[in-house]
């Protein structure tokens, strides 16, 4: 039997069965901001992942953050604008297993049809250029999982998995 350490956690991880340890994953926020048709990406620059190609604004959660905040905030970070938590709506999940490093991550898809200010490039260290692009022809340079959330978001799936062996 395994010893309880004061916080309830197993004393000593070294017996437990590979496995059954929870799942720690990297939880992405990605912002779908669409007008008529089309929808905002920017370019990647500067960057360890996807230098050059073209994605949503995006980020990841920091720790002691509620997922909503972390997409404000990102809003704020990237594009410069204001978004209230209860002004977004999630529209997609997208469990996605990271071909480049095995890791498993979870992507969020939100949109916010109301925000204050101005959307302009305000990390351009990061972002070569702001764009927006038709759904139906997005660009061939784009991050693939981005394509295909959006082509999800499209037929209307809330949930989507990507990378995972069939």
């Amino acid at each position: 039997m395994t010893q309880l350490h004061h916080t309830g956690r197993p004393a000593d991880t070294a017996t437990r069965t590979p496995g059954t340890d929870p799942l720690t994953l990297v939880v992405g926020v990605h912002l779908v901001l669409a007008d008529d048709g089309a929808v905002l990406l920017g370019r990647r620059r500067n960057t360890s992942y996807a230098a050059g190609l073209w994605h949503l604004p995006a980020g990841h959660m920091e720790r002691g953050e509620p997922v909503t905040r972390s997409m404000t905030r990102e809003a704020e970070e990237e594009l410069g604008i204001a978004i209230a938590e209860d002004g977004l709506e999630l529209i997609h999940t997208l469990h996605h297993l990271d071909a480049d490093d095995g890791r498993s991550r979870l992507q969020l898809f939100f949109r916010s049809d109301r925000y204050e200010g101005t959307v302009r490039n305000a990390e351009p260290h990061k972002c070569e250029e702001l764009r927006w692009w038709p759904l139906d022809r997005l660009p061939a340079d784009i991050v693939p999982y981005t394509a295909h959330a959006l082509g999800e978001i499209a037929r209307g799936n809330p949930l989507s998995t990507i990378g995972w062996p069939a």
